[in-house]
C-alpha cells in the first residue's frame, strides 16, 4: 500500500440544500428561495476532498448505503482522487437537510443512514496506518464513538480530530479518550464553550491541551481563529479577505458557512503536512475556507493549489 497524507473516518452524507428567506422557527412558514443541487458532504470527507484539491495523498474509510445517493458519493470521490476503502450496505446512505439564509447561516437535519453500522472491525488499521494523519470527524451516535475511541487506541498515524456535533451531545469526559490521543483538534468556538464549559476560549483550549491535545484550533467565524500548541504558543488570526465577490454574495462576501470548519481543517492540515508554523498553519485554513463560503455547499467552492499561490 502506498502511503498517505491524510486518510478520513467519518459519516458519509448526501447533502440537501435550501436558500431561505431565514431560518424559521418553531410554528413558522418561511419562503424557499432556490433548491441546490444534491452533494455530497460528511465533515471528515469534505476535508479530505479539499485536501485532495491542493495536491495532498489522501484516503478515506467509511461506509454507503446501496441506493443512487451512495453511488454519486463514491463516483465524487473518485474524481477528486481520493482512494477510498468503503463498504456498500443493504440501505439509505446518510443524509443532511440544510436551510441557508441570507447571511450564510445554516441550520441542519441529519439523518445517519447506514453510518450507525460501521464498526471497529471493518476498518483497516494497517491502511489507516499508511498516513502521517488520520482525520476523524464525527457519527451519530455512541456505538460509533466507541469505535473511534478504540481507533484512536490503535493508530500508529497522527491523530486529528474534529469533534463537530458531539460537543453539544456529550459532555467532556466522554471524548477525553480520543482528546488525549490527539494531535490536533478542531472546533468552532461555539463548540468549545459547549464541551468545556468555558466563555472564554483561550482558557477553554488550554483545558484540551492539559487533556493531552498537542494543538488546539479555534475558528471564530468573521473574526478568523484562535490556534494555540502545547509550549503555548498562541496565535489569533484574522480572516483572509478575498478581493473578488460575486454578484450573488452579500456584503460580507458569504453565501454558504456549511463546511467552512471542515476546509479550515484542510488548509491547517495541509500547512502541517509542509511543515510551517501553526500560525502560517491557520492563516491556510482560514484561506481555504474563505474559498469555501463564496459557494452553496461544502465542496463547490473548495480551492486547487493553484488558487493559493
Amino acid at each position: 500500500m502506498s502511503k498517505k497524507d491524510v486518510i478520513g473516518l467519518g459519516a458519509l452524507n448526501c447533502d440537501h440544500l435550501y436558500a431561505v428567506e431565514r431560518i424559521a422557527r418553531g410554528g413558522e412558514e418561511v419562503g424557499v428561495i432556490d433548491i441546490k443541487k444534491k452533494a455530497p458532504g460528511g465533515s471528515a470527507a469534505n476535508t479530505i476532498v479539499a485536501l485532495a484539491r491542493l495536491g495532498a495523498e489522501v484516503g478515506f474509510v467509511g461506509i454507503l448505503g446501496t441506493d443512487r445517493e451512495g453511488d454519486l458519493i463514491l463516483d465524487e470521490f473518485r474524481k477528486e482522487g481520493v482512494e477510498t476503502r468503503i463498504r456498500r450496505e443493504e440501505g439509505y446512505t446518510g443524509a443532511v437537510t440544510g436551510f441557508v439564509d441570507a447571511e450564510g447561516e445554516r441550520a441542519l437535519y441529519i439523518y445517519p443512514g447506514v453510518n450507525e453500522q460501521l464498526c471497529l472491525e471493518e476498518i483497516d488499521i494497517e491502511y489507516v496506518n499508511t498516513a502521517r494523519f488520520l482525520h476523524i470527524s464525527a457519527f451519530v451516535n455512541e456505538a460509533q464513538l466507541d469505535m473511534q475511541r478504540e481507533v484512536a487506541k490503535q493508530v500508529k498515524s497522527e491523530l486529528s480530530f474534529s469533534p463537530g456535533m458531539l460537543c453539544y451531545k456529550y459532555v467532556l469526559e466522554d471524548l477525553i479518550e480520543i482528546i488525549e490521543q490527539s494531535k490536533i483538534i478542531f472546533l468552532s468556538c461555539s463548540e468549545l464553550v459547549s464541551l468545556v464549559n468555558e466563555t472564554d476560549y483561550e482558557e477553554g483550549s488550554k483545558i484540551l491541551l492539559n487533556i493531552g491535545a498537542d494543538i488546539v484550533c479555534v475558528t471564530l467565524g468573521r473574526h478568523g481563529c484562535y490556534v494555540i500548541n502545547n509550549t503555548g504558543r498562541a496565535y489569533t488570526i484574522a480572516p483572509h479577505q478575498n478581493q473578488n465577490h460575486n454578484q450573488n454574495h452579500n456584503q460580507t462576501g458569504v453565501v454558504d458557512t456549511t463546511g467552512a470548519g471542515d476546509a479550515f481543517a484542510a488548509g491547517f492540515l495541509y500547512g502541517l503536512l509542509h511543515e510551517r508554523g501553526i500560525d502560517e498553519c491557520g492563516k491556510l485554513g482560514n484561506r481555504v475556507a474563505s474559498f469555501c463560503i463564496q459557494e452553496y455547499g461544502a465542496r463547490k467552492g473548495l480551492p486547487f493549489r493553484d488558487d493559493l499561490v
